[in-house]
């Protein structure tokens, strides 16, 4: 019987494969071909349209960033958090350097580029201004204005700049920033005309191409990103380059922009003040162009009168409590929604919180993970004991479990009955452990998520090999993890598979790896086996195939995962100590030490 399951099963896996793998091939993915085509042709007949009274981008033309900077004169940025410039050619902040932050860890590696110029590759950058239907002379992205006051913008110094259309209408563009992340920009518009006209304002965030690292994190959202029409409001990149961002949405409060992992560049319109935010998408040669922006209300300006509209930008990093000081100091409607809390973010928020506050005792976000695991063990202590408590008593009458089986093996009725009299008589219930495992399961799933979203684990150390928490294990069991000094990755057909990278190849099994697969067998070992041959081997072989899958991640993930089955495994062996059950420890030291067991 036992032979004929198991070559069932094995059957069963493989017909369902080859069912999965032809419904994929001759349904799926031509479904989805021609659902690309019929998105990519309604993007492109309706981009030009999408956004009231907007202009639909410009296909850029290619050059260098240094060419791009060098093509427009242009205003200094320079504050504690942020340095690059603004463009006088358009008005528009188009260059920007995050200070606090480093591309990589090398030594003297610039700091991480947040916006770059129009017309350079993978362009990001903030447009803003009037908008109106019928209007001649409205400063576009070839406007030159003139440098009215300030020289060099930075906190507590400001900029203006002027347009004089020549028709009756002069800008005035007055920019501020703070010592953070956010600029301030008040437009405003004199009438000196014949006649009166209305105009509306707009603020775009454009991204003109997105490199090819960029959208694959299946965790941690990338792509458009906003808080709008009373809900947040997220499209991945993917989606919104096969379907384009949806249709407008008129909201009172709120903003939208375009986000990375760790970044974001955001449009904060007056949160007293309806306005129309949307996704756009302008297919070009080659090349997307993402836009995140809004149309204010409009405004009728009579001749000899002016308006202004005021407006926030935010270009930083996504540190939490920079995000909710803004929500304070100028309203901005659920800015902190920029993080990707996910699902769970009601177990999500407490415990990213939580972290932060240890960090910022103890100094050292390695530490933090390790101190943040024991306070989670020490909540479920009572339930993982129940836990551990049931399935260290089913492994203790697993022995009994065998010989009733055997013995009633050809009378399913009769074993059934005689394994109930036996899990009452010893005071075993075979779902005791599960309640517990449902309760922490949200936990563990929330604690995954703030390790990806925590901004303090980039570029943290640890210790030793450990420089970088948010990037995988750099060290390989190929090369002895760096003793001998050479590069697996450069090995002919297999090397891509070996190389360090992020991710790293499928085969680039590092120390922290290597520790977590053997804490996972040392767990898994120490729960009650499976019935069913074939299951063993299965849950044998977990331990190795989730030693693979955790080396693609973030190293400080693994140092939570595998301190977290430490600790587990120590509560489990006092357990099984306790209950006089064997266990993998109390062999390995009696192999070791030679002595007899004592738990018999």
């Amino acid at each position: 019987m036992r032979d004929d399951n198991t070559r069932n099963t094995i059957i069963f896996f493989v017909c369902a494969a080859l069912l999965l793998m032809v419904y994929q091939f001759f349904v799926i993915e031509p479904q989805d071909r021609q659902r690309q085509v019929e998105a990519a042709a309604t993007a492109a007949a309706t981009a030009p349209a999408v956004g009231p009274g907007l202009a639909a981008p410009q296909v850029p033309q290619a050059m260098t960033r240094d060419a791009a900077i060098i093509a427009s004169p242009r205003v200094p940025i320079a504050t504690p958090a942020l340095k690059g410039s603004l463009s006088l050619r358009g008005g528009r902040i188009d260059d920007l350097y995050l200070v606090g932050y480093r591309q990589t860890l090398d030594k003297g590696s610039p700091p991480v580029e947040l916006l770059r110029p129009e017309g350079t590759q993978y362009a990001w950058f903030a447009d803003m201004g009037w908008t109106g239907a019928n209007v001649p002379g409205l400063p576009t992205a070839q406007t030159l204005w003139t440098l009215a006051g300030g020289s060099v913008l930075s906190p507590g110094q400001p900029i203006t700049l002027t347009y004089a259309n020549g028709q009756g209408l002069t800008f005035t563009r007055l920019i501020s920033v703070d010592d953070k992340f956010m600029f301030t920009v008040k437009d405003t518009v004199a009438n000196t005309g014949a006649s009166a006209i209305t105009l509306a304002p707009y603020g775009s965030i454009q991204r003109q191409g997105v490199p090819d690292n960029l959208g694959k994190n299946s965790v941690v959202h990338e792509g458009g990103m906003g808080w709008f029409a009373g809900e947040r409001r997220p499209v991945k990149y993917a989606k919104w380059a096969k379907e384009g961002g949806g249709p407008a949405l008129t909201s009172t409060g709120g903003w939208i922009g375009i986000t990375d992992h760790y970044w974001l560049a955001a449009l904060i319109p007056a949160q007293g003040e309806q306005f129309e935010a949307s996704y756009r998408l302008t297919k070009a040669a080659a090349l997307n162009i993402f836009d995140a922006n809004f149309v204010g209300q409009a405004r009728a300006i009579p001749v000899g009168q002016q308006v202004s509209s005021t407006i926030h930008i935010f270009a930083g990093a996504k540190q939490e409590p920079v995000l909710k000081g803004y929500q304070t100091s100028i309203g901005a409607t659920n800015l902190d929604e920029a993080i990707d809390w996910g699902m769970l973010w009601f177990i999500t928020r407490p415990i990213f919180q939580f972290l932060a506050f240890i960090f910022h005792h103890v100094g050292n976000f390695g530490v933090a993970i390790l101190v943040l695991t024991v306070v989670v063990r020490l909540i479920f202590f009572p339930l993982a004991n129940k836990q551990y408590e049931s399935m260290t008593k089913m492994k203790k009458v697993q022995p009994a479990m065998e010989e009733l089986k055997a013995k009633f093996k050809d009378d399913p009725a009769k074993q059934q009955q005689e394994l109930m009299e036996l899990y009452k008589r010893e005071k075993v219930n075979p779902l005791a452990g599960c309640f517990p495992i449902l309760l922490q399961i949200p936990v563990f799933f929330a604690l995954f998520k703030v390790l990806q979203i925590a901004i303090d684990m980039r570029h943290a150390p640890f210790v030793g090999f450990i420089k970088d928490l948010s990037a995988p294990d750099p060290t390989t069991i190929f090369n002895v993890f760096g003793l001998i000094p050479w590069d697996p990755g450069t090995l002919p057909l297999i090397g891509s598979l070996m190389a360090y990278g992020t991710p790293p190849g499928f085969l680039h099994i590092g120390i922290l790896p290597i520790l977590y697969g053997i804490t996972t067998w040392l767990t898994t070992s120490m729960s009650p086996p499976a019935p069913d041959p074939m299951q063993q081997r299965i849950f044998q072989l977990m331990p190795i195939l989730f030693t693979f899958i955790m080396a693609q991640f973030a190293i400080g993930l693994l140092v939570y995962y595998t301190w977290s089955n430490i600790l587990t495994a120590m509560q489990q062996y006092v357990i099984m100590r306790r209950f006089k059950v064997d266990n993998p420890i109390d062999k390995l030291i009696r192999r070791i030490t030679g002595k007899p067991a004592e738990l018999a």
